[in-house]
């Protein structure tokens, strides 16, 4: 009878998902149209649904924006939030330094990433200078910052990989896309992903220097969404409605590219034009697709240059439940 009583006790005070699945489920995500998936996700109520069948009743999901890689690591780690939605770069860092208790669920998508500036002189990354300030998500972690050190190894040598890294600095992307364009700023070129490099591109004195096209080729994996071995474990129904719920997202964003930029302008009160962000869909500078490629790009790179200890197989980055199923 008394372990009965303790039992209950415990059970009072720690919750219900104690014992079993998280009532509510907290999943980062940052700032741009890589977003579209989780914003089909709450406009339809997706999670919602495929939790209900698989049992999971009245689960709650919260979203919490965070700028750059190094901001979802620390939520991960600290519990603030269940699924990080970050760079590929920030991510398998975070997998060395774990010692691969954290691990990918799922590829977010593909991105083509790219540097623009507006100092007139910068042409290429050669011409870049002591007068020059590259914003970024995050120095020296982020997937952009991880491109440039790639673009610069290949242009100077693996040895001279971080020769521009004193020049970046960490902003989020609004607020680097705000300060590249004001001619009082200190920031004269931004490497980011989209509808951030559209926009800007749009000002006359804005050009394009570098494409992460150019370095890694295109259809390489940038996202990914990973989760701690504790949460995968004791989620195991969680996890995969969250695939599911994705999976279904990816495949209405596919066929129906113009109401989802209309969902997408409403969710996050974009003051962009509609064609502007539909043509980013269209020629494929965002892909969605939850299956990894090309990943140990990156991840090779990192160990090369001695940012991680260990050099991992894509497979040993991923949980196996994103190659049990035949998801997008």
């Amino acid at each position: 009878m008394r372990k009965v009583f303790l039992s209950f006790a415990l059970l009072v005070l720690f919750g219900v998902e104690a014992f079993g699945e998280v009532s509510v489920f907290k999943i980062s995500r940052q700032y741009g149209l890589d977003t579209l998936p989780f914003i089909v996700i709450n406009d339809k109520n997706l999670f919602q649904k495929y939790a209900k069948e698989a049992g999971l009743g009245d689960i709650k999901i919260e979203w919490l924006t965070l700028a750059g890689g190094a901001a979802t690591n620390e939520a991960l780690l600290s519990s603030s939030v269940h699924i990080n939605s970050n760079g590929v770069a920030p991510f398998t860092r975070l997998w060395d330094k774990t010692k691969g208790k954290v691990k990918a669920i799922a590829a977010s998508g593909k991105q083509t990433l790219e540097l623009v500036s507006s100092n007139p002189n910068v042409k290429n990354i050669r011409d870049l200078s002591a007068d020059d300030r590259v914003a970024l998500p995050a120095a020296k972690i982020s997937i952009q910052s991880l491109i440039l050190q790639i673009a610069t190894a290949k242009e100077f040598g693996i040895k001279n990989y971080d020769k521009f890294d004193h020049l970046t600095i960490t902003l989020s992307n609004p607020d680097a896309l705000i300060s590249l364009t004001s001619p009082k700023s200190e920031v004269t070129a931004h490497f980011s992903n989209e509808p951030f490099t559209s926009v800007e591109l749009q000002y006359p004195n804005i050009h394009k220097v570098l494409s992460s096209a150019d370095v890694v080729g295109r259809g390489v994996t940038t996202g990914l969404y990973s989760t701690t071995q504790e949460f995968y474990d004791n989620n195991p129904k969680t996890i995969r409605v969250f695939l599911k719920a994705l999976n279904e997202a990816i495949t209405w964003i596919d066929s129906h590219q113009k109401e989802a930029i209309d969902l997408y302008i409403r969710a996050e009160k974009s003051k962009e034009s509609p064609e502007l962000l539909l043509s980013i869909l269209q020629r494929g500078d965002v892909e969605f697709s939850l299956k990894p490629s090309g990943i140990t790009k990156f991840s090779d790179f990192l160990y090369e240059t001695g940012a991680i200890k260990s050099k991992p197989t894509q497979r040993e980055l991923f949980f196996d439940a994103i190659f049990e199923t035949d998801y997008k």
